[in-house]
């Protein structure tokens, strides 16, 4: 039993130590994902909606934490009776999303690892499994060094995770799973293997006047992406270090446009008071999300092929 306990401790750690760094990595993703579980249309939470950033960042810390703590072997039954805590709500928002069909990724592996609902729900019965064995059993989770080494080295883990998740938000995901990462060719992306639907199935770019430009925005040539999926949410500040790398774009011969679900009025008003020199295409606010997590950042392509992503904050430092 010993042998085994320490077997499942292992593995029960790595999933939430993996599943929190994944996550970690781009908490705006997880944000994103709860504002969807608390939407009218899923658990009718919508108050919360303003509160899933610093939701995320909390469920975050507390799931990659109880990982390095039962790996460490600090506090072994606070841990486990966490642990099991923290998976019945798991299991319960994936039961109701896979039985209801209402959020189809759950994002418990943040864009590392995609699995449907069932799948999800499966995987924490399993967990739940693993985790009442070591409920049970945790007077056999021993510290794996002294207990002054465990203790620092679980402090000394927090405060690494704050900063990660301080440094990614200001800037972006320090690793990007989405298939508009850089080095990622959107219409490659885009094509159908099998009867599964592409990486890529939502980017659509529409001018003011209805026009599809998709096929020529993906086939050009130095292409400069300026994304800000909603104007009333975004960083105004940002526009003017935005005004002066586009006015450079533009001098170098790059095609330059902004990607918005917002209202054309929204865009013109904030285009005459920074001056800008471009116009704006309509895109889904989702896909624009998914594109990049700044509000507003900048992406350049290259015949359709992702080659820079930049928050606001960093776009002093294109080279062109």
């Amino acid at each position: 039993m010993k042998i085994t306990v320490q077997i499942l401790r292992f593995l029960v750690a790595i999933t939430f130590i993996f599943s929190g760094f994944v996550k970690l990595i781009d908490p705006l993703g997880s944000a994103y994902k709860f504002q969807e579980y608390f939407g009218a249309d899923v658990l009718n939470l919508e108050f919360l909606i303003p509160y899933a950033l610093p939701f995320s960042i909390f469920l975050i810390l507390v799931e990659i934490m109880l990982g390095v703590f039962l790996l460490l072997g600090y506090l072994p039954k606070l841990t486990v009776w966490c642990l099991l805590g923290i998976i019945l709500v798991f299991l319960f928002l994936t039961w109701y999303s896979a039985y209801y069909d209402k959020v189809t990724d759950c994002g418990c592996f943040g864009d590392a690892v995609k699995l449907s609902s069932w799948d999800t729900f499966y995987k924490n019965i399993v967990l739940i499994a693993f985790i009442l064995v070591l409920v049970f059993k945790y007077k056999l989770i021993k510290p794996l060094f002294s207990l002054t080494i465990v203790k620092w080295t679980s402090f000394l883990s927090f405060f690494i995770f704050l900063y990660i998740i301080y440094y990614v938000l200001v800037h972006l995901p320090i690793i990007d799973f989405r298939p508009y990462a850089i080095g990622k060719n959107i219409p490659e992306g885009m094509e159908y293997i099998g009867d599964e639907l592409p990486p890529v199935h939502d980017f659509f770019l529409e001018s003011e006047n209805g026009e599809d430009l998709t096929e020529a925005i993906l086939s050009a040539d130095n292409v400069m992406l300026v994304i800000a999926y909603n104007l009333d949410k975004s960083d105004i500040e940002g526009f003017t270090t935005i005004k002066n790398v586009t006015d450079k774009a533009i001098e170098k011969g790059y095609k330059v446009y902004m990607l918005s679900s917002s209202l054309r009025d929204d865009y013109l008003s904030i285009k005459e008071k920074f001056h800008l020199n471009f116009d704006m295409l309509f895109c889904d606010e989702t896909t624009l999300k998914t594109i990049i997590r700044a509000n507003p950042g900048i992406i350049t392509l290259q015949k359709g092929t992702v080659t820079g992503k930049w928050n606001w904050v960093d776009v002093d430092a294109i080279k062109f």
